[in-house]
């Protein structure tokens, strides 16, 4: 059975002492197993990383850069091999899976331009014959934790940005779905990267305390679910580290009663149950405002699920394929019983899906549940899978409260054809990231994404200008220097060779 090993220093981490095994969701099945390391494997990658950050760090950055275009490149002609890897082991469909691929790669060309971004400030003259300047440095090791769904793009979010601005970064990716990440670490050196740079470590809990708690591990950014980014950014915290913390979502699409509702329609479908609901920025909540706009919407809605096609990762036509696991997939279908145990309506029940040849696999069919409530637990919790709730709102004040209320602030969503309520949303809502018109508001590579409340823990986003602050630290440099000569003849010399 085929073995994933960690990536230390170029090479693989040595003895196994546990493994874990890795599904194949769409037939339910053991298709790999990945090592699952301790202290003593990230003691070895720390110490192959402090051998080779000085000399990273002290390449120019235009050398640097250099490395992730050649590694852009490199991905760019691996996306087949990287998509279909990515599919057999998460279960999303492979045009999903490029996408993956592809939002990583755009932090990637964000990173390609660090000469730039890392140009410091210089005052001139701030006192008599005074400079001030200022300059970032890197850090020295990073680690990032990242989680299934996103086994591609959310570690290219990270390492992308610290590598660059000089860095050496150390990523234990979910054992879920743990090969891709071990081909991108593959790919770098193949682009120039030097070994000790990026390295793979895999494993569970005892793995993720280890990073929390190692003296040389000076920055960690996770993404994973609230509870356990909290735990995360307090343990981090507490041993001085520099915590970022992405935890969970429950993002709120907004319909005003001006809305194109053929458009909402089809945003919703693929906002809600692409990617079978496993994404943080996922629409998994319809607030229409009014009861004409939420009997309209429902009327639109109905069909437009029904005719949604469910399939194996590699069928091209599927809108989206199997869960993550069987555990997840048992959940996602506790919740939608316990909607309904709630008192919410079951329009369109996915629990129980069988897919003809594929029996055992993780799948889940599309649910729409109407009438929820926010008293319910169903609604106040992430369920993370292919499940719409509407929750209907009397007017614009309730539809801007409920997801400013909402312990989870990551995205939202409006859709409406009036500027004037447009602005007045995105002004009053208390959430971090706000689409209007769009139902996936996740920022461009150049800005900077990141939630509120219960979304994210830690002071500074995930890339763009946000991420350069959080993989490196200022430095200012105030300077005088004496006039004359040390003969004190005030004489300007001009150094000649001997």
């Amino acid at each position: 059975m085929r073995q994933i090993d960690h990536v230390i220093a170029g090479g693989a981490g040595g003895a196994a002492a546990r493994k874990g095994d890795v599904y194949d969701p769409n037939r339910g099945e053991v298709q790999a197993q990945v090592v699952l390391g301790d202290q003593a494997v990230l003691d070895k990658a720390v110490e192959a990383a402090l051998a080779a950050q000085p000399a990273w760090a002290a390449t120019n950055p235009q050398k640097r850069a250099r490395v992730l275009f050649r590694f852009k490149e490199l991905v760019e002609a691996n996306m087949d091999e990287l998509a279909r890897l990515l599919s057999s082991e998460h279960g999303k469909v492979v045009a999903d899976a490029k996408g993956d691929v592809q939002r990583g790669l755009d932090v990637v060309e964000f990173a390609c331009g660090i000469p730039h971004v890392l140009k410091g400030e210089f005052t001139q003259g701030a006192g008599p014959g005074i400079d001030v300047f200022s300059m970032r440095q890197p850090i020295g090791i990073g680690a990032g934790i990242t989680p299934f769904n996103f086994p591609a793009m959310i570690p290219m979010w990270m390492f992308a940005v610290a590598v660059a601005v000089g860095n050496a970064f150390i990523l234990k990716p979910s054992e879920r779905d743990p090969s891709v990440p071990v081909r991108l670490a593959e790919l770098f050196r193949e682009a120039g990267g030097p070994e000790g740079i990026l390295q793979v470590v895999h494993g569970d809990k005892v793995m993720v305390d280890a990073i929390l708690d190692h003296p040389a591990i000076g920055a960690v950014s996770f993404v994973g679910s609230s509870d356990i980014a909290h735990y995360v950014y307090n343990r981090g915290v507490a041993a001085g580290k520099r915590v970022q913390a992405m935890g969970g979502a429950k993002n709120h699409g907004i319909i005003m009663p001006d809305a194109d509702l053929d458009q909402v329609v089809n945003d919703l479908c693929g906002a809600a149950f692409g990617s079978a609901g496993e994404r943080c920025m996922a629409l998994p909540v319809a607030v229409p405002v009014g009861e004409d706009t939420a009997e309209r919407l429902r009327a639109k809605l109905i069909p437009a699920i029904e005719a949604l096609r469910v399939g194996i990762s590699t069928d091209d036509d599927a809108h989206y394929g199997p869960v993550v696991s069987a555990q997840h997939k048992a959940n996602i279908e506790k919740w939608i019983g316990r909607c309904v145990e709630e008192g919410g309506e079951l329009v369109i029940d996915g629990r129980g899906f069988k897919l003809q040849g594929n029996e055992n696999g993780y799948f889940v069919g599309p649910t729409l549940l109407d009438h929820v409530t926010a008293d319910m637990d169903s609604y106040h919790n992430e369920i993370f899978g292919p499940v719409l709730q509407i929750v209907r709102a009397k007017d614009f004040d309730e539809a801007v409260e409920l997801p400013s209320k909402h312990q989870y602030g990551n995205g939202v969503a409006i859709f409406t054809r009036n500027g004037h309520a447009a602005r007045e949303f995105a002004q009053r809502v208390n959430v971090g990231m706000v689409g209007v018109n769009v139902p996936i508001p996740v920022p461009v590579a150049y800005h900077t994404f990141g939630g509120w409340k219960r979304s994210a823990f830690g002071d500074t986003n995930q890339h763009g200008m946000e991420g350069i602050k959080f993989w490196s630290k200022v430095k200012t440099v105030t300077q005088r220097w004496p006039d004359g000569s040390p003969d004190g003849s005030n004489a300007f010399v001009i150094p000649t060779m001997g």
